[in-house]
């Protein structure tokens, strides 16, 4: 399947599937909602879907209709069949290598940088699209992960050029916090997806993306 990638957006809202108590077309809904209310860029999770290939195309379908881009996460293989636009990779999966070698020069490859600027600054020189540092708050969907701190996004803002995601128990009111330190984009499962209505719940977070946003000093 060959089309043209979309590309990764210098900022935004960044809103990643979760991985529980879903169904095909009621996920495919959620994104295409959560498109219209203003998501930059869907990532899709797998892990617990029984037909991943089936249901990755019906997300596919939904990001095409919106003009993002798709992101699968971890499964190199699951994004080259289905033509979504990247995969997003850790440090227990395919290299960044690797995935760009099965995806090709135009493929978004985003890598997990976990609180650690020097793996961001080698991911960035292996031909990493994007970097994320995270978790900052706590998480209902990795409660263990370590903790990343706001000087890290900070420290990656002054030695990177690739756009930074910061990812992790980010809501809107303290993604402002986020963005002040140096993050470009926020990433986020439960805020959206976790909510009634996925569209109003991506809305909610645009105003920090905006120029005359509210002012970031109301967050802390």
């Amino acid at each position: 399947m060959h089309h043209i990638r979309l590309p990764f957006p210098r900022s935004g809202l960044y809103a990643i599937t979760r991985e529980a108590d879903r169904n095909e077309r009621a996920l495919a809904e959620a994104v295409a909602a959560a498109i219209r209310g203003g998501a930059g860029v869907i990532q899709y999770r797998a892990k617990a879907s029984l037909d991943p290939l089936r249901e990755a195309a019906s997300v596919l379908a939904a990001c095409r209709d919106g003009g993002v881009p798709l992101i699968i996460n971890d499964d190199v293989e699951l994004a080259r069949r289905i033509g979504a636009d990247g995969v997003h990779v850790g440090k227990d999966d395919v290299s960044l290598k690797e995935a760009r070698d099965a995806l090709g020069p135009n493929a978004i490859i985003g890598v997990s940088c976990y609180d650690s600027v020097d793996l961001a600054v080698r991911a960035e020189a292996g031909g990493a699209s994007y970097v994320a540092f995270g978790r900052f708050f706590s998480s209902k969907t990795k409660p263990n992960a370590p903790c990343a701190r706001l000087e890290t996004l900070a420290e990656a803002k002054c030695r990177l050029s690739v756009p930074i995601v910061a990812i992790g128990g980010v809501t809107p009111e303290n993604g402002g916090l986020l963005l002040k330190a140096g993050a470009d984009l926020l990433a986020v499962i439960e805020a959206v997806f976790g909510e009634p209505d996925p569209g109003l719940a991506a809305a909610e977070f645009l105003p920090l993306f905006s120029e005359d946003g509210p002012a970031i000093s109301e967050t802390l």
